[in-house]
Order: C-alpha cells, then structure tokens, then sequence
C-alpha cells in the first residue's frame, strides 16, 4: 500500500520565528494538520533592528521549529530604524528571496501562501515561482499596499504615489486568493483593486490559544501586585501607536489625583525611546516601566497581573477600518481594554462590552477611561473583560479560524464563495 503523502506548502513571510509574528502560529498549527511546511523568511532582527542573539548572515539560516522547515534570507537589518535603514530593509529581502527560487521550484508545493506585511513586493518572487511551477498562489494581506505605507509616510509625489498604487495592486491581482485580516480589507480588494469576490476571504488575524489562559508567575506578582493599578500595553512601540494621545492622557489622570496607576509597556520600536523621554519630562517616570521585547509565551504572565490592556491607534483612513491584531489577545486574557482609536477597532470594543473606547486622539476622553475603568469594582471589570473573552471564542479562536484558512487555501478556488 503507498503512503498518502502529506501537501506541502510553502509560506513566504519576512518576519517569522523568533521574531513575534502570527504566522509562526499559522505555520504550527498547519502542520498540527498534517501539512508539511517550508517557510523562507528573512534574518530576525524586528523590531529592534539588529540581529537577535545567535543570528547572523552564517548562523541559524537553516531551523527546523515545532516542525516548520525554516531557510533564512538575506536581510539588511532595519538598524536605527531610520527610513533609510527601513527602506533597506525593505529592499533587501525581496531581492535576497529571488536567490532562492531555482532551489525551491524543485520543491513540488502544492500552495504558495505570502503572509504580507509590509512591504508587498516581498510577494514579487513567489509570484515568479507560482508562475514558473504553476502552482496555486494565496497572499495573506496584513498591510494593504500602499494605503498602509501613506498612512505613515505622506508622500506628496503623485506620480510616486500612482507607481506605487500601480505597483502593489498588480501583485494583489497575481494571486489566486486573497485573504483580508480586516473586513475593511476584504472590501477593498474588490472595490478598488478589482478582484473579484470569489477569489476574495476576510479571516482575522487570531491570536495564539496561550492568550486564553491565566499564567501566574509569583516574580512578576512579587513585583506589581502591591496594591497600585497595573495598564498593559504590548506590542510594537511606533508612531502608529499614539503615544502622544496615551502620554497626555495619563498626565491628565495623574494631575486629578491618580497617583496609583502604573504602565507596563512590553516591546520595542522606532519611538520607544521618545515614549521613555516623554514620560520623564512630564514628571511620570517612575509610573512606567519597561520590560522590552518579551516572549509570546510571556505576555500571558503579565495580562494575568494587569488590571486593565491598552490599544491606541493615530487617526488614519487605513486604520478606520482595521482592528489591531492585539486586541484579540486582549479580548482572549478576560481583561478590560482601555482604548482610543477610530472605526471598527473601537466599534469592535464597544459593541462587544470587553472595554471603552473613545475616537484616536481624544485626551480628555481616554484619561475619563482611565479613570473610569480605575474607579471601577473589581466584579465589574471582571464581568467586562468576560464579555470580551466570550466573544473571543464565539469569532476569534484559533482553530475554528486555522480551519477557514486551511478550507480557502487547500479547497479548490473557484469552489470557495469568498463570503463571510
């Protein structure tokens, strides 16, 4: 009797293990499926932007990780961060990855999924690939191009903006699937690039099952439970976080007496040192405290000790319509969400009772949160992050969402509706 052989797939994502990025998860949980998986990632060195300890360009290239084939890039590491360095960055994997495809088209996949972020062209060589090996190709879109890189970059150029518009819709359309992280996005690719909606799926961006459970580590409860009120904030510390917002709204709590309140930022970021500026010129650095980048097995250890997780997000079209992958970590831990942002992050937060949120950039408005949510009996902070962990299982959970992915990706394309 011949054995039935696994189908392979390749993913093709610039971030992955170490680094923490939900295709790590992705990846794991296919192979918990019975899927062999090769990923072709780039050097881990995000969001810092140098190569973490025990990499570089001779080291670790090559890792097998909870069954995941890994092969590691060429990469420039983003540095200082500066747009420079990004911009490198940026560039240098996508180049890098052609290097590669002679070795891979021997492969014989069965799918080639791109978990994008930024930047698209990062698709440019598995679109060769699906090409030259026929083989179906799928873009997972976690920044839609160019509307995510222009809600950060004002570019004036307008020839440079239609290139760039040009440029990244034509990869979208390569594609033999597409999947949204957002509702928004899904929209969107029909709307504007023109893909039609059977070839089109919005899957959220789930957090891993660790999120759902109570971890206590009596360290991390020896040195915050003592009695002052603990704020979380993890994730990538950049100008799309609105830390002004998140700055000026804990002065305005302090200065009406709440002395008590304590944030705990986890992670790093092109603005993390000007948050640590910020909070000491404004007289509160003994109230933040920094823990740097932390493992995702981690994170749970300090949700279990938070009182309250913070989300804010600058105002931005692309934004309106997104939901910050973070959030469903936090609606997964059972805690209450602090919250400013616009569109269906906070339409997601208010309508489902797991928190407050006020629109990106009302001070005034996120520091009546704070307080608010501070003053609040602990019964009823419990009975608000129940809500959001209840709607976590019913629309978020990892496996249900796993399996949408699995279903759009394997089944045959024209077969899947597309709709949600």
């Amino acid at each position: 009797m011949v054995k039935k052989q696994n189908k392979k797939i390749l993913v093709v994502c610039q971030h992955y293990w170490p680094e923490t990025f939900r295709i790590t998860d992705i990846c794991e949980g296919l192979v918990e499926n019975g899927y062999d998986v090769d990923v072709l990632c780039g050097i881990p060195n995000y969001p810092g932007g140098k190569f973490f300890e025990g990499y570089s360009y001779t080291k670790h290239r090559r890792q097998v990780q909870n069954g995941v084939n890994i092969r590691r890039a060429f990469e420039i590491p983003r540095g200082n961060n500066s747009n420079f360095r990004i911009l490198l960055n940026f560039i240098s994997f996508p180049l890098a990855s052609l290097t590669h495809m002679r070795r891979l088209a021997k492969q014989k996949y069965d799918r080639i999924l791109v978990y994008q972020l930024s930047p698209v062209f990062m698709a440019y060589m598995p679109i060769r690939l699906a090409k030259k090996t026929k083989t179906p190709l799928y873009i997972y879109i976690c920044d839609f191009w160019p509307h995510s890189l222009f809600s950060i970059f004002n570019f004036k150029n307008e020839r440079l903006r239609k290139w760039l518009t040009n440029m990244s819709y034509w990869h979208y359309r390569q594609a033999d699937g597409l999947i949204g992280v957002f509702e928004g996005i899904a929209e969107r690719l029909h709307t504007l690039v023109g893909i039609p909606e059977e070839k089109i799926t919005y899957i959220p961006q789930v957090c891993e099952k660790i999120y759902e459970q109570q971890i206590h580590d009596p360290a991390l409860e020896q040195r915050f439970c003592d009695g002052k009120f603990n704020i979380v904030f993890a994730g990538n510390i950049n100008p799309a976080q609105s830390f002004d917002t998140v700055t000026a709204a804990a002065k305005k709590a302090k200065d009406k007496g709440y002395t008590d309140i304590r944030y705990i930022i986890l992670g790093e970021g092109m603005s993390k040192q000007w948050l640590m500026d910020e909070v000491g010129k404004l007289g509160m650095a003994d109230d933040w405290v920094f823990e740097g980048l932390v493992p995702v097995a981690e994170v749970p250890k300090y949700q279990t000790i938070a009182d309250a997780l913070l989300v804010a997000l600058s105002k931005s079209d692309l934004f309106a319509y997104g939901i910050p992958a973070k959030v469903q970590s936090y609606m997964a831990s059972g805690k209450p969400v602090i919250s400013a942002m616009d569109g269906a992050g906070k339409d997601l937060i208010n309508d489902s009772g797991c928190g407050i949120s006020v629109p990106s950039g009302d001070v005034d408005g996120l520091a009546d949160v704070i307080m608010r949510i501070h003053d609040m009996p602990q019964e009823d902070r419990l009975a608000m992050g129940g809500k959001g962990r209840d709607y976590h299982f019913a629309h978020f959970e990892r496996n249900a969402n796993l399996q949408k992915l699995i279903d759009f990706v394997f089944g045959p394309p024209t077969d899947y509706s597309g709709s949600t």
